[in-house]
């Protein structure tokens, strides 16, 4: 049998609160980062520097292809080892930002291709150079073809925080597993409410996503 009341006093769902609060921050970190990062990658892979765009598209396929859990791993286990001490927040926003970065940046070189080249012609007609022509007219298009795979994405980091709580992250996830830890009859209200807690962060970025991309159509 389930027990509610036992699951959801004030000291559980404060405790609770704290880790939705981490999970929130956490996120919101490796967003910023990870499209930043992830967007400079992705103009760069774009712009095919000869060699240079070659190396930085194989390391950045490496990565892609590596399991998230490994790097969350190498960051708080493996950096410490090489002289880099992180605290576990630190350690999961770095190593959710280097994973998601090289996600968003094949999002961002695909956005750009999918802009006609005859953006970059039309600009040099009147007189702007390509980076200003990249910078002012395709990059805003692209980003605009993007903003669907975009929040997908983020959305995915967001799911992602939850592995997190192998590193000992107090995020929602790990707070969660101390609270049904107490009494195994509060595991499916607090699953649900985790569950609930997830949900309503990520609907919120698709809202957000409809909102921006409105303003831009």
């Amino acid at each position: 049998m389930t027990n509610l009341t036992g699951a959801f006093t004030a000291d559980n769902l404060s405790y609770l609160f704290g880790g939705f609060m981490t999970t929130i921050g956490v996120s919101l970190f490796s967003i910023v980062i990870s499209l930043v990062v992830g967007s400079i990658i992705g103009i760069l892979l774009f712009e095919k520097i000869p060699y240079f765009s070659s190396l930085l598209g194989t390391l950045n396929n490496i990565v892609r292809n590596l399991p998230l859990l490994l790097i969350i791993f190498f960051s708080y286990f493996a950096f410490p080892e090489l002289g880099i001490r992180l605290p576990v927040f630190w350690s999961t926003v770095c190593a959710l930002s280097f994973f998601e970065a090289s996600m968003i940046a094949e999002i961002v070189r695909g956005g750009l291709k999918a802009v006609d080249v005859g953006q970059f012609e039309g600009a040099a007609s009147v007189g702007m150079t390509r980076a200003q022509a990249l910078w002012h007219i395709v990059l805003p298009q692209a980003y605009q073809k993007m903003i669907p795979p975009l929040i997908s994405q983020l959305i995915s980091l967001v799911k992602d925080t939850s592995l997190a709580s192998g590193i000992v992250l107090a995020d929602l996830t790990y707070r969660g597993q101390m609270v049904y830890a107490q009494d195994s009859r509060y595991i499916v209200p607090i699953l649900l409410l985790l569950t609930f807690g997830y949900f309503l962060f990520n609907h919120a970025l698709s809202k957000l996503a409809d909102y921006c991309q409105k303003r831009l159509a």
